[in-house]
């Protein structure tokens, strides 16, 4: 039962993801619209910090999302290569908004209910990925919709990392 699509943008690159499996020391796939499994989250169990690898099929590291050890609000840390990134929640109003921080990159920002999995991650005021439950008939199951392939392994590694923020974790 793949992702509905909710409009006929043939650039957008759309996963599946299941809720409530992002703790640490479990593993999950995150599947394409086929159903296919196209990423690995392998949840660390680490002293020190809370730690997700992000992996492709083949097993090879694509991000590496951890704690940041001594911080004094919740925040995350992406690694992707070179590229960095940390995800910091935003304490405004009511409604769940998290900043993301891009070393060398314009910064995105989160907003929308995001424990129920209806937000958007923006660069610049332009959408750079939709997460939404509505596009599924399954229980916990979520979809994120990619408007660009090349921000796939950020817009990913923002989604593990927000869940974390925002869910009871460990």
């Amino acid at each position: 039962m793949g992702l509905r699509r909710h409009h006929d943008d043939d650039s957008v690159v759309r996963f599946q993801m299941r809720e409530k499996l992002i703790s640490i020391g479990d593993d999950y796939w995150i599947e394409d619209e086929a159903g296919q499994r196209v990423y690995k989250v392998d949840g660390k169990a680490l002293r020190l910090r809370d730690t997700w690898v992000l992996k492709d099929t083949s097993g090879h590291e694509v991000a590496k999302i951890r704690e940041r050890k001594l911080s004094l609000r919740d925040a995350l840390t992406i690694d992707i290569g070179e590229r960095h990134a940390t995800v910091k929640k935003a304490f405004i109003g009511i409604r769940d908004r998290f900043h993301v921080e891009v070393d060398g990159g314009e910064d995105l920002k989160v907003h929308g209910n995001v424990v129920d999995h209806e937000y958007e991650i923006e660069r610049g005021g332009h959408k750079v990925a939709t997460i939404s439950k509505k596009w599924f008939r399954i229980r916990d199951t979520y979809g994120v919709a990619v408007q660009d392939p090349v921000d796939v392994p950020l817009a990913l590694s923002v989604t593990v990392a927000v869940d974390a923020l925002a869910h009871d974790r460990g």
